[in-house]
């Protein structure tokens, strides 16, 4: 009897230290996009649309205004990732914003204060006067170059009806290589038949730049987040763009959309006439998709839609709670919900 437990003593101690030699520990990085909805400072400033943002505009767009929506954008930003990483997002790409100004302003709010986010923003000829850019943590990425890729609609840069800039950026992610591009392609405005085709040249803009990096290196990583005005199925992001969510039927040079799969489950991150649209997306490479590689891989992708985002009462009852209805102000966050996705990297014990 003696020996049978000495026997069941060694035996549990072997699979106990055996258990405990397959743990593995990860490292955590964050990358989130969100559409600050027409975050203009209350300056009007000349030859770009932004007069009713202003005190003595349409909206009554007050510096008390400007302020408070800081302070929400602050409070949602601050949220994000934070059951994965304290710090939250380690890059944060966003849309929707006047100038660099704001974008400081943003960066010094309570919240996100103590992550001494840096930001990476060109002007561009959007006639709203309205740009995209990009925030990070320097604790964790380090920019190496950036550009922003012109989006050719019309015959000249400044011309009537041009859009916003693709903002590219290239930098080191704890070391390791990566691009990250952000976007705002143009509106539906007109109908989405209509406008589709700007939608598509903003798309093939940035998949020349892709094919460009992925030619130099297949297994280059690549993240490309945005406010695409279309939705994961639309012509754009699966033909001119080259991204899908079913990674059984990725081609080289394909990215994978991850929320390909909410939309058809009919989950969104805008809503209009009681339907939802998923254009705010985060896409990858497939040098990503290999969770057995020592580098940062990634894991799975969120669609931030807490409550406390979503109106409550009225026609737009569990709709993304915007600043202003038309010109009402409505105090809210954004006509869009956060997205991001979540990437691991093996940690050697």
């Amino acid at each position: 009897m003696k020996m049978k437990r000495t026997f069941a003593t060694i035996f549990f101690l072997i699979c106990f230290f055996a258990i405990q030699a397959e743990v593995v520990n990860y490292k955590t990085a964050i990358r989130a996009f969100y559409n600050f909805e027409n975050l203009y400072d209350t300056i009007d400033q000349k030859d770009v649309q932004d007069d009713e943002f202003t005190p003595t505009g349409t909206k009554n767009y007050t510096g008390k205004i400007y302020k408070e929506k800081l302070t929400h954008l602050d409070e949602v930003i601050s949220q994000i990732g934070l059951e994965v990483n304290p710090d939250g997002p380690a890059i944060l790409g966003v849309a929707e914003i006047e100038n660099r100004s704001v974008l400081e302003d943003f960066t010094k709010q309570n919240g996100v204060r103590g992550r001494n986010y840096q930001i990476v923003h060109y002007d561009s000829y959007d006639e709203r006067g309205v740009d995209v850019a990009l925030f990070y943590n320097p604790k964790y990425f380090r920019v190496i170059k950036s550009k922003a890729l012109y989006v050719k609609l019309n015959s000249s840069p400044g011309d009537k009806g041009a859009t916003r800039d693709i903002l590219w950026v290239n930098g080191l992610l704890n070391g390791e290589e990566i691009n990250v591009f952000v976007a705002h392609w143009p509106s539906r405005r007109g109908g989405e038949e209509v406008s589709l085709a700007k939608r598509a040249i903003a798309a093939e803009t940035g998949r020349r730049m892709i094919d460009t990096l992925l030619a130099k290196n297949a297994n280059a990583k690549v993240v490309y987040m945005g406010d695409l005005n279309d939705d994961p199925t639309s012509p754009s992001v699966t033909k001119h763009l080259r991204a899908t969510g079913q990674t059984n039927k990725l081609k080289p040079g394909d990215l994978f959309n991850p929320f390909y799969s909410y939309y058809k489950k009919g989950i969104g991150t805008l809503a209009y006439n009681d339907s939802w649209n998923l254009f705010d997306q985060i896409m990858v490479s497939q040098g990503w998709l290999d969770k057995k590689q020592s580098g940062f891989f990634f894991q799975k992708a969120e669609i931030f839609n807490r409550p406390f985002l979503a109106t409550t009462t009225g026609n737009f009852k569990g709709y993304p709670h915007r600043t202003f209805v038309g010109d009402t102000y409505a105090g809210g966050y954004s006509d869009h919900f956060p997205t991001y996705i979540i990437l691991y990297k093996k940690v050697e014990n």
